[in-house]
């Protein structure tokens, strides 16, 4: 059977899982900012030496089938706001006022468009309207706008805009500043929602760009066939050419939705919270009675965009977030020091405190044995900094100032998820990331949450989650209203443009599965929808009243191999077997010696009570007093608080 290869992109560290089956090989490799393709071919090439034994690339890269890559670089971006400066040209004034529609909105406009706008009052034509264009577009890009998206309020005015600049303003003389319209864009009647879609998309265009056109030329140089897939937020994988940047926002935490609701599954769990700690970024997403969350209008930073996206919310809250005092207060994110320098026990020269830093001193990291043994850890140099940053502001010991560090970083995490817990008692969180296991149970119990699933591929999980793919692409079309034959050929249309990208993608669409229906949607955004047992159904099912409008929806599906995942716990307990004892500060004056138990070598069912220390290939996590753990049928750690 061919290979996948699935890869996870994150500020600080890359994963990557290949998928044979139900063999999986996976590894971690530092995220290289100056060249994103870079870690991802680290990345393949490590896998490959697990796979063969020694590095191999090019054999592993010629017997797999498809690779399936996701990214943070656009989560992160967004977190930090860094990226291009964009420049907005509407004909409404009004369109201003809608767009700053909350505080978040006005903090994310203002930081990446801020007063590079421009209003072109609609009642103006011809010649009038050709010089205010023009002027326009000379003032924003000569005001430093590297991107602009031009909004109109309705389709024909914008095409007219288009006209003009585009003969005024030719593609090879515009050159580096590219102009996105947001009609073409994205057909929504809802203007503010449309705009911020294109908006969000052109900042954070280029950091996808640069990255995947990259890396797809690296493969051509290692005579690659077969497609370079980007993993989508809804779920899916497609061809770079045939994706739009904005569906990249937070899809690797999809990955991760997807393979918790796999987890949900097989341990027979209806109400899953996830929580994916990366390096930059705390992502959390829902899994209820075994569906994922998903709005068709998402939201990002509670804007509404015109794409359906799943309903993740990401915090600046990460392994390698930067932890501060500031106005006496101990603060956690949202800046990250990233991969370089990365935190200051790296080694790399970073100069700012990190939870990484913090728990490597009080001992729940071993130096030795970060990143599976590949790097070593540098105590001294996080001791000087939490000493010159937290303690020596805030006149404490730097043991007093770890375990109010490690305090305020449990909260941090646990408000990330907290409003989102309704049923403590019901409620299951799976922790993941580099992050999610040391960080979990105190989370967990700060929110109220009394049972904790970290997966044995904890580190690597939303790359494994990317496993559960098909290639697919969706349709769709506004038949509010329409006869019996306008509809049918409205699916004609549909139908074709399907055909014609699934042979892009490399498959016929007799090999596809089309799965159309009918969608309802209310000016909010929300949507009635019904699977068709037809193609076309009646037209008396798409008459609409009130404002609302009805979609024909087509999305068309090759299905690839998806893994297995097996759960359960067995009635027959043992003990858990420890491997050894680490010392660790449990508070500012005590340190205790506690067990450590190598999750690999422990039996199903395994228990053993907190507090105590639990290694897992490329992740630690800390079992706290009062809680106990069990391994499950499949290797994975079940942790119960019983107090």
């Amino acid at each position: 059977m061919e290979r996948l290869i699935n890869i996870d992109n994150g500020g600080t560290l890359t994963d990557i899982c290949v998928g044979s089956g139900t063999d999986f090989a996976f590894t971690k490799t530092l995220t290289t900012p100056v060249d994103l393709s870079q870690c991802l071919f680290d990345a393949m090439t490590k896998a490959s030496t697990v796979i063969y034994g020694e590095p191999n690339l090019s054999g592993l890269l010629h017997s797999t089938q498809h690779i399936r890559y996701s990214s943070t670089q656009g989560t992160n971006a967004l977190v930090e706001h860094k990226g291009p400066r964009l420049g907005l040209i509407v004909d409404d004034v009004d369109i201003l006022g809608e767009l700053h529609h909350d505080a978040r909105s006005w903090s994310l406009l203002d930081d990446i468009v801020g007063d590079r706008t421009a209003i072109v009052p609609s009642g103006l034509d011809g010649d009038e309207l050709t010089a205010a264009l023009v002027a326009e577009m000379t003032r924003l890009t000569t005001a430093g706008a590297e991107r602009i998206v031009l909004a109109a309020s309705s389709q024909a005015r914008e095409k007219l805009f288009k006209h003009i600049i585009l003969e005024r303003f030719p593609r090879h003389l515009l050159g580096s500043v590219p102009v996105l319209f947001s009609w073409e864009f994205a057909a929504d009647e809802v203007r503010a929602r449309r705009i911020w879609s294109g908006i969000i998309n052109s900042f954070l265009h280029p950091t996808v760009e640069r990255l995947l056109y990259s890396a797809e030329q690296r493969l051509r140089t290692h005579k690659v066939k077969n497609p370079f897939l980007i993993y989508r937020n809804d779920g899916g994988s497609s061809r770079v050419a045939k994706s739009v940047a904005l569906k990249t926002y937070s899809s690797g935490p999809r990955g991760g939705l997807e393979g918790t609701r796999a987890l949900a599954q097989a341990y027979g769990l209806p109400r899953v919270l996830m929580i994916d700690v990366g390096g930059t970024t705390t992502d959390v997403g829902t899994v209820w009675d075994y569906e994922i969350a998903t709005a068709r209008r998402g939201e990002i930073y509670g804007i509404p965009v015109s794409y359906e996206l799943s309903d993740v919310h990401s915090t600046g809250v990460g392994g390698s977030s930067i932890i501060a005092v500031e106005d006496g207060q101990i603060i956690v994110g949202p800046k990250s020091v990233g991969s370089a320098p990365g935190p200051a026990c790296f080694g790399f020269g970073g100069t700012q405190a990190t939870i990484t830093d913090v728990n490597l001193l009080l001992g729940v990291l071993d130096p030795d044995k970060f990143m599976d043994g590949e790097m070593f850890l540098d105590a001294d140099r996080s001791r000087a900094v939490i000493q010159q940053s937290i303690a020596e502001p805030l006149g404490i010991t730097v043991e007093e100032a770890l375990i109010e560090m490690a305090s305020a970083y449990a909260h941090k995490v646990s408000e990330s998820f907290a409003s989102l817990v309704d049923s403590a008692e019901t409620t299951t969180l799976a922790a993941f990331g580099g992050g999610g296991p040391m960080s979990a149970c105190e989370a967990a119990r700060i929110a109220g949450v009394r049972k904790v699933l970290i997966p044995k591929l904890a580190a690597v999980f939303s790359a494994f989650g990317i496993s559960f793919s098909d290639i697919s692409q969706s349709y769709e079309r506004n038949v509010t209203d329409l006869s019996q034959a306008q509809i049918e050929a409205a699916a004609g249309e549909l139908e074709s443009l399907a055909t014609r990208d699934m042979f892009q993608e490399g498959y016929d669409i007799d090999e596809c599965t089309l799965d159309w229906s009918y969608l309802v949607e209310h000016a909010d955004g929300r949507t009635d929808g019904r699977t068709l047992s037809e193609a076309i159904d009646s037209a008396a099912d798409v008459r609409s009243e009130g404002g609302q409008q009805t979609i024909l929806a087509l999305r068309a599906a090759r299905s690839l191999p998806h893994p297995i995942v097996q759960g359960g716990s067995p009635e027959t307990k043992s003990a858990a077997v420890s491997a050894g004892t680490r010392a660790v500060r449990t508070s500012a004056a005590v340190v205790e010696d506690l067990p450590v138990y190598l999750l690999d070598q422990q039996a199903p069912g395994a228990t053993g009570p907190g507090p105590a220390i639990v290694e897992g290939q490329f992740f630690t996590a800390r079992v706290p007093a009062g809680w106990e753990l069990e391994i499950s049928n499949s290797g994975d750690l079940l942790l119960t608080d019983t107090h």
